[in-house]
């Protein structure tokens, strides 16, 4: 619970994935990946129920032996590749009623901390606002950007003009890095995506806990960083 409110977590974790097959419970350093999600989701001082929605059979057993919930099945027509997170959060705030807020916690983030899920949101309780996402500063400057265009020139994706911007002039930009997703119940309910470019403050982490697990050699680099720092 936070600021009166009651807080639910939802670890949403599909069993299809065409990058790395079955990745969500592949191993990390001796756990499967999903575990690291719901530790930390067990660890937050303010998350009161933990669950996890899925239609994978596996992955519901899994999450069970770690800890979570899994209080229902996920319908397939909400685990195609097409599905947006904020589907399946609707869908779980349809049959879970009674809380006012919400954290989504990807189980490809396995770096971030109960930490980091508190700091969320209590950064948006004191900021009033209706979410808070995690972030991390970005490595790219945007002026060095480009893209392809129908004839394979590049084209900038800012238009700087002729001017050639250095790094140190650019000033810092942040990119969502998908660990932490907080929200009030309403506001996740009355929208078409987690994050909202109106009422949205974001909080920071530290680049090196904010890998996301999309191909092999994430969860390799994972492996290392957990292994030479003990994680984050």
């Amino acid at each position: 619970m936070i600021d009166g409110k009651q807080v639910l977590g939802i670890i949403p974790a599909r069993g299809g994935s065409k990058g790395l097959p079955r990745k969500n419970i592949l191993p990390l350093a001796g756990k499967p990946l999903i575990a690291w999600t719901i530790e930390a989701g067990l660890a937050s001082r303010y998350i009161d129920r933990l669950i996890v929605s899925t239609d994978d059979e596996e992955i519901a057993r899994v999450a069970r032996t770690w800890g979570a919930e899994v209080p229902f099945m996920r319908p397939a027509e909400l685990a195609q590749d097409h599905t947006g997170t904020i589907e399946v959060v609707r869908h779980v705030l349809r049959l879970l009623p009674g809380y006012d807020v919400v954290v989504v916690l990807q189980p490809t983030s396995p770096l971030r901390r109960a930490e980091d899920i508190d700091g969320c949101l209590e950064m948006m309780v004191k900021r009033r606002a209706d979410t808070c996402v995690s972030l991390t500063e970005s490595a790219c400057v945007p002026e060095w950007m480009y893209r392809f265009d129908e004839h394979g020139r590049l084209r900038p994706v800012l238009d700087h003009g002729t001017k050639v911007i250095r790094r140190q002039d650019s000033g810092k930009t942040y990119i969502l890095n998908g660990a932490v997703y907080a929200g009030l119940r309403q506001a996740f309910l009355a929208r078409e995506t987690l994050v909202d470019r109106e009422d949205t403050v974001g909080y920071v982490m530290p680049r090196e806990c904010s890998i996301d697990v999309d191909e092999l050699l994430d969860l390799k680099i994972c492996e290392w960083l957990i292994q030479e720092r003990g994680a984050c």
